[in-house]
């Protein structure tokens, strides 16, 4: 990636995409699969992490409230403080969560986060 790419404060969802997520303490515990945008606003609502998993087999994806997830550029990855238990303890997505308002609230609210829809 070029000086002018990793300067400029924008980033394509692509590059995203494939992006280590890190602890607190730098320890690499999964990667960003996608992002899900909210339609109207174009907001960032959730990262899609996939956690665990040998060779992308096994791995379980989670969506994570993007506001749960910061860039630090000195490590090329976004750092959570999220831990495996607070994530194994989340309300579990179905199929059509992302239409599941009421899911929605239940997962902001396991995360301490703010809804994105307000």
């Amino acid at each position: 990636m070029d000086d002018y790419v990793k300067s400029t404060p924008l980033i394509s969802s692509g590059d995203v995409n494939g992006n280590p997520v890190v602890d607190p303490s730098g320890t690499k515990i999964g990667e960003i699969d996608h992002l899900m945008i909210e339609r109207e606003t174009g907001q960032v609502a959730y990262a899609s992490v996939g956690f665990g998993g040998f060779l992308g087999l096994g791995k379980d994806h989670y969506p994570v409230p993007w506001k749960r997830l910061s860039y630090d550029p000195s490590l090329g990855a976004y750092r959570t403080d999220i831990t495996e238990e607070e994530v194994k303890g989340a309300p579990e997505p179905h199929d059509e969560w992302y239409r599941d308002r009421q899911w929605e609230q239940r997962a902001h609210d396991h995360f301490g986060v703010p809804y994105y829809w307000f």
